[in-house]
């Protein structure tokens, strides 16, 4: 047999016996002790009768408040990372909106971000307007205090607060014109400053895409930043 042919073969694991364990852990007493981690997977009976023994007990405790911790944190770390991703977001819609020099600019700014960072497909904006129109601006953005489809808006600008969810057809109609019957869920989203009253609309092909339980905190955060800048462009004009 030649030198090679006595080498032996390290490419398998041991396979070791039960009893081989048995042997080894009495010859190790303290491995547990430096091992304790093992024992939150391990099953150790105990001879207690019908009676449950109180470390047995005592571990499954152990065992289950450990779960619920490592699912809470999984939890606040999906939150943490969603929460970067908004903000990355919301950066984005920031410098866009610095760059605009009309409310043209607004209105294409916004289509293009609102579709890219936040997976939306349709926009509006309305600014209630009495008068001093002006010429550059997008004329579907501009609407005048007493036209009557605001009516299907009176509560969600009283109340001062988004609605998310499905929308009605006339108000469909009103914001989005021609594509009103494509959006199947919307967020409508007051803006009330002083200077300025109107609403922006953001709505999606996707129904699910707003509902009426998600938060509000990043959609009121949009409209102060949109109305910031509208603000300070109609000032100029």
């Amino acid at each position: 047999m030649t030198e090679i042919e006595r080498l032996p073969d390290t490419t398998r694991e041991p396979m070791l016996d039960s009893q081989q364990v048995a042997d080894f852990l009495l010859k190790h007493p303290d491995f547990f002790h430096e091992h304790e981690a093992l024992l939150e997977h391990l099953y150790v009976p105990h001879s207690t009768g019908k009676a449950v023994s109180l470390i047995s007990r005592q571990l499954e405790v152990f065992r289950k408040k450990h779960q619920e911790l490592e699912s809470q944190l999984a939890a606040l770390i999906e939150i943490a990372h969603e929460n970067d991703t908004v903000f990355s977001r919301m950066h984005e819609l920031t410098l866009a909106m610095l760059e605009c020099q009309s409310i043209d600019d607004v209105w294409v700014n916004l289509e293009q971000v609102l579709s890219e960072c936040f997976n939306t497909d349709f926009v509006a904006i309305k600014i209630i307007q009495a008068h001093d129109v002006p010429e550059s601006a997008h004329e579907a953005v501009f609407v005048a205090p007493e036209h009557p489809e605001l009516k299907h808006f009176y509560s969600i600008l009283t109340r001062n607060q988004p609605q998310c969810g499905h929308i009605t057809l006339a108000q469909a109609r009103f914001l989005f014109a021609d594509q009103a019957e494509q959006v199947k869920s919307c967020a409508i989203i007051p803006m009330a400053f002083t200077q300025l009253e109107g609403l922006l609309a953001i709505g999606s092909r996707d129904e699910n895409r707003f509902h009426a339980s998600m938060g509000h905190l990043f959609l009121t955060q949009m409209s102060e930043i949109i109305g910031t800048r509208l603000i300070a462009m109609l000032t100029e004009e």
